[in-house]
């Protein structure tokens, strides 16, 4: 049985690698006609926003962190000082491959503390009102690596 070929736009329905693999074949090979441009913009489209959500991500877990560090100087560990580091390390890679980011983390702190702070909550089993409403740290210090919040003792 002969298998008939696929057009682009039916691949990228039904089979994401190999519409790709076709895409890039059809534009090395000049014909761009065939080319689903509809999908190649929406993809490339995606991974901008996926710049976005990653650098959020990153974000959410090192304020998480940081307050976890401020409000349970007990359970300190190598470990949180670790995640916290490679939290700024990835997004100051992200930030550098992507220098149009820059102002982003700032845009989302607000945001991303609200969900850090929940995190944080979660994982301490403190009470949600135990840490500070809005973010107490400014973008400058949650990305310095060499920034770490004074303890509060509860």
């Amino acid at each position: 049985m002969t298998q008939i070929p696929k057009s682009a736009a039916q691949l990228y329905e039904t089979d994401f690698a190999a519409w790709t693999e076709k895409t890039v074949q059809l534009i090395r090979a000049g014909q761009f006609g065939q080319v689903d441009w509809d999908a190649v913009i929406e993809e490339i489209e995606s991974l901008g926003w996926s710049e976005r959500r990653e650098l959020k991500s990153r974000l959410e877990v090192l304020l998480q962190h940081l307050l976890n560090w401020q409000h349970q100087s007990s359970l300190q560990s190598g470990s949180w000082r670790n995640t916290i580091n490679q939290q700024r390390h990835k997004i100051a890679d992200l930030l550098q491959e992507s220098p149009s980011l820059k102002s982003y983390p700032e845009e989302v702190l607000a945001q991303c503390y609200h969900w850090g702070l929940k995190a944080a909550s979660n994982e301490t089993e403190l009470p949600i009102n135990t840490f500070p409403v809005e973010c107490p740290y400014s973008i400058a210090q949650a990305l310095d690596g060499e920034f770490l919040p004074d303890i509060i003792d509860l």
